[in-house]
């Protein structure tokens, strides 16, 4: 896909019928951004969201939310506290599954980061059990339709530029149950090829399993350009299908840019063009609410057609 190109066809087509910004309460002086897809989970619904000063970098914890309003979440009180960064939920074999990036902090500057996962029954009680490998984000899980697990990559390291052309790939194995997801399990995941250019690099934000034995992936794809003679990390919201089977990838488009939100602020300068996806919620008219962390400081909502339409409804689990 030429990245560029698309955009611009995609912004000059795309038409908004309904968009907002989330509002969180209950952490006064934070932002809350690139959050959990919503869910339900005991006849509740939720969110997990990323909290930070906006003044403050690399000191990140995710908090629960429970829903009450249109667009507006409420702090859990007395809920978990965790040091993580963009977090993710999955539901597998009834457990519920909580993933987020841990990042490491040497003399105040970047060490390294790495996925942690939890899971369990109780959400206010999840255990932990297991680690990605080091300077890996974006893994993800889903359960496919013979029970099995789907595991997400997206290893980004220079050996991959240097052969790819790309800053990341995505990666997708099969494991049988949550007892095989190990660091080695991960970093090995063969890669699905083709999906990013020159200097690109992206990643799986959320997993659907279709009724056709398909998985709807719903992720970002990124890049560099200049604005005013200033670097920008674009990021944007796309979608494609994965035949588990072939790992062959099929429909793969932008979804929806910086510009498909609200106007806002950003955290930094270089983030003014970031949309960090979140994944899609369906709707009852048959569009998705399409959730995304916008500009490293905020959470964005709007109202999309359905991606994966030709493949399928969402199977619920």
């Amino acid at each position: 896909m030429d990245v560029i190109k698309e955009r611009e066809k995609f912004e000059n087509d795309f038409s908004c019928t309904e968009s907002a910004i989330l509002r969180f309460y209950g952490v006064d002086g934070y932002d809350v951004y690139n959050c959990s897809i919503p869910f339900w989970w005991k006849g509740k619904r939720y969110i997990f969201g990323r909290v930070e000063r906006r003044s403050e970098w690399m000191r990140s914890w995710v908090r629960l939310f429970e829903e009450s309003g249109k667009d507006e979440w409420s702090l859990v009180p007395d809920s978990m506290i965790w040091q993580l960064e963009d977090p993710f939920v999955s539901k597998i074999h009834n457990q519920l599954v909580l993933g987020g990036t841990h990042v490491k902090v040497k003399s105040e500057q970047l060490d390294t980061y790495y996925g942690y996962f939890y899971k369990g029954t109780d959400i206010n009680d999840l255990y932990y059990f297991t680690t990605g490998p080091d300077y890996m984000k974006d893994i993800r899980l889903i359960e496919l339709a013979d029970s099995k697990i789907g595991v997400f990559s997206r290893p980004r390291n220079d050996e991959i530029m240097k052969i790819y052309g790309c800053e990341s790939m995505v990666g997708f194995t099969i494991i049988d149950s949550l007892d095989d997801l190990t660091e080695d399990v991960i970093e090995n995941a063969p890669y699905v090829e083709g999906l990013f250019g020159p200097g690109e690099w992206g990643g799986c934000n959320q997993a659907y399993l279709l009724e056709s034995g398909k998985i709807g992936v719903i992720g970002h794809i990124s890049y560099i350009h200049q604005v005013e003679g200033h670097d920008v990390s674009s990021y944007m919201n796309m979608s494609f299908v994965l035949n588990p089977k072939t790992r062959e990838v099929e429909d793969y488009k932008i979804i929806a840019t910086r510009k498909s939100y609200p106007e806002g602020p950003a955290k930094r300068p270089n983030l003014i063009d970031c949309a960090f996806t979140s994944g899609i919620i369906m709707r009852s008219d048959g569009m998705v609410d399409l959730y995304s962390g916008i500009g490293d400081c905020q959470e964005g909502r709007v109202v999309i057609p359905y991606p994966f339409n030709e493949f399928g409804a969402i199977i619920e689990r």
